[in-house]
């Protein structure tokens, strides 16, 4: 069993941006911003695959709506604060959850 604790860790590290697919991936976004039209291309095609295709798959449900709103983050600021604010929310959900689960115990 994974502890919670070891699972932060291993998403912190994830997150680290010296990471090298994260180091390449900030490259190729560099180059995709130096080309207007590439840029809006690019934002429209986030958007498209954000928050049309994505929404409406069938699948778990809120694992989808986590997912584009990842994607959309990658390019817009309010999709960005919207998923943080989210992991927020869930973080204290599974505190309460799990301080519940020990009081009945």
């Amino acid at each position: 069993m994974v502890t919670e604790r070891a699972l932060e860790v291993e998403i912190a590290a994830g997150e680290r941006p010296d990471r090298p697919l994260r180091r390449m991936l900030r490259a190729l976004r560099s180059a995709i911003g130096r080309r207007p039209w590439l840029l809006r291309g690019y934002r429209i095609g986030v958007g498209v695959l954000g928050g049309l295709v994505l929404v409406p798959l069938p699948g778990p449900g809120w694992l989808i709506v986590f997912l584009g709103l990842a994607v959309l983050g990658t390019e817009f600021a309010w999709a960005q604060r919207i998923a943080a604010w989210l992991k927020r929310r869930l973080a204290s959900f599974w505190a309460w959850w799990r301080a519940r689960r020990a009081a009945r115990a």
